[in-house]
């Protein structure tokens, strides 16, 4: 990382270019129902604190502002979507701002940058578009992205909570026939681990477990993403999954017939004990080839902290920061 020097900045045009040139731009690309709004919930806490290690933060409202805003038709062709003069300039400049306050770190988190939920449910398929988007997003930062950090969740877990989550959100609630074909579709994390390594190669990929970080943004911080984490003794539960009695509410109130959704007072659970199994062993696939090495593409970062054959080796991280944490604890059943 380079130093920074407020003696020999640059001004003008040199100062937006030298901006990206000198900061570390860490990608935190989610994914969804993995913590991350707890996650950027405890960085914007700690926003003084960070700007004094020289770590600045951008989460969802400035990410999309910056980068999305000057995109020709931002959702529908993603992949066909280019970022305008204006757009560059315009983040060339946020960068430039942050340069000025001497950051040498900046943490970019956003779940969506790798596709929605709603977009993971209408096509059944986990972030089909997450190669096209991180390209897009390598262009725009033209290729100072140092890092990209990726939180993987066991599928049936994944799948059971971004359902919830979608029907809570308007989502309505899929044919028997539809949540089938989702849970045995053979797309997996290893396919959107590749999709990204293709999309990023010239970034070292961290993947990390969701249960190793539970609840614990400040650990997070510190071991996934590798900064010097502020320690903080404020608990973050945020967009934790609705009960049954919560999604009856909501279908009821988009004036849809719940029947389809079962009766009972915990966790929804829409798949049956075949489709949990199916779920279970493509994650165990997943994590088999994620730690045999990845093929290289990316490094899988465990709970102890060891980490696998990658295409690039981890640096360790020393720094503590763990402090209990209430968001998703009692995650044996499906939310």
């Amino acid at each position: 990382m380079h130093a920074y020097s407020p003696i020999s900045l640059p001004t003008g045009a040199a100062l937006e270019k030298w901006a990206t040139r000198v900061m570390d731009v860490i990608l935190h690309i989610g994914a969804h129902r993995t913590g991350t709004a707890s996650f950027q919930a405890y960085m914007r806490s700690q926003s003084e604190a960070l700007t004094a290690r020289k770590i600045g933060f951008w989460g969802p409202k400035r990410t999309r502002r910056c980068l999305y805003d000057g995109l020709v038709d931002q959702n529908v062709q993603i992949d066909g979507g280019t970022m305008t003069d204006a757009g560059q300039q315009r983040m060339q400049r946020h960068l430039s701002q942050l340069a000025r306050q001497g950051i040498e770190t900046l943490v970019v988190s956003d779940a969506d940058m790798m596709g929605t939920v709603r977009s993971n449910l209408s096509s059944g398929r986990l972030y089909a578009d997450a190669g096209p988007r991180i390209a897009r997003l390598m262009r725009a930062f033209e290729g100072h992205v140092t890092s990209v950090v990726l939180s993987i969740r066991s599928l049936e877990l994944y799948w059971c909570s971004a359902l919830a989550h979608g029907v809570s959100c308007g989502h309505p609630v899929p044919e028997r026939s539809a949540l089938r074909e989702l849970a045995l579709a053979p797309r997996g994390w290893r396919d959107v681990i590749a999709d990204v390594a293709a999309a990023a190669p010239q970034a070292r990929i961290s993947v990390h477990p969701f249960e190793a970080y539970r609840g614990q943004p400040e650990l997070f911080a510190a071991r996934a993403v590798e900064i010097d984490a502020p320690r903080s003794a404020q608990r973050y539960c945020l967009n934790r999954s609705p009960q049954l009695p919560d999604l009856r509410r909501a279908v009821a109130g988009q004036g849809v017939d719940g029947a389809e959704l079962p009766f009972g007072m915990g966790r929804w659970n829409p798949f049956t004990t075949e489709e949990h199994a199916a779920l279970r062993e493509l994650y165990a696939d997943d994590m088999m080839w994620l730690t045999a090495g990845a093929e290289g593409l990316a490094t899988l970062i465990e709970e102890s902290h060891q980490s696998r054959a990658g295409k690039t080796q981890p640096s360790v991280t020393h720094r503590k920061g763990q402090f209990d944490e209430l968001e998703e604890r009692h995650m044996a059943r499906p939310g």
